[in-house]
């Protein structure tokens, strides 16, 4: 029987460049099943929206917390969930694979910059060899590319970053607020899985435009769970008329 580590991996190898795969961001237990009911055949958690459903802001909650949130998700569903952990919480790398496996994650996403400040890309890379080191085969890793979202515009040096990921183990990189016209020119340098973050309102391509730019796998960050929260803020105006009436 394969693991759900071995089942997110083969997840994503061989897409077509028009089919990426499109991971929801589950918040919490009801998110993450509604999410496989609708079909989606794995999940890749937000940290922010993970803060958001337990009170915290963005960024300020304590590593239990958070695996403890990741755990009671891959425990509700059967399909491969991957966890975002931040930057690893200041945790070694055995302890934070250690503690992605009490949680039953396939896999995580890491990033590259703490408190707003891009790491030395060596050492980040060295971080990240250690964890491929702890974890084997057990989990999927999926590096986060921190340049263009820390004010850095030219590409080279997201690819630069992104190959000493890929050669520490890394299973895919995520360039993220990578311009869509810089897409083609990363896919063409990278080897290996791209992540794209997905648009939620309309303004940018579909997804499947995503996956002809470069995407191979699209996630949203804590979109979903914002818009869940619109949704609610909606409903509970429209209960707040009624009683008035």
């Amino acid at each position: 029987m394969s693991s759900k580590a071995e089942e997110f991996r083969a997840l994503h190898l061989g897409r077509a460049p028009g089919d990426p795969l499109v991971l929801p961001g589950p918040w919490d237990v009801a998110s993450a099943r509604v999410f496989v009911a609708a079909g989606f055949p794995a999940l890749a958690t937000p940290s922010a929206g993970v803060a958001a459903s337990l009170g915290y802001e963005d960024g300020a909650v304590p590593a239990d917390e958070m695996f403890a949130a990741v755990a009671r998700i891959a425990r509700a569903v059967d399909v491969p969930v991957s966890a975002d952990i931040e930057a690893g919480y200041g945790l070694a790398p055995r302890e934070i694979v250690e503690r992605l496996l009490e949680a039953g994650a396939a896999g995580c996403n890491l990033e590259d910059s703490d408190g707003g400040v891009l790491r030395d890309p060596h050492e980040q890379a060295e971080f990240l060899a250690g964890f491929r080191a702890a974890a084997g085969d057990r989990l999927f890793l999926n590096a986060r590319v921190d340049t263009f979202l820390r004010g850095e515009k030219d590409p080279e040096r997201a690819v630069e970053r992104a190959a000493l990921y890929v050669a520490a183990g890394a299973d895919c990189v995520f360039p993220i607020r990578a311009p869509e016209d810089v897409l083609p020119l990363l896919r063409s340098a990278v080897q290996g899985p791209i992540n794209v973050h997905g648009h939620l309102d309309g303004g940018g391509p579909s997804l499947a435009g995503l996956g002809e730019l470069g995407a191979t796998r699209i996630t949203f960050g804590p979109g979903l769970q914002r818009w869940a929260a619109l949704a609610l803020q909606g409903m509970a105006e429209q209960l707040m008329r009624q009683q008035a009436e």
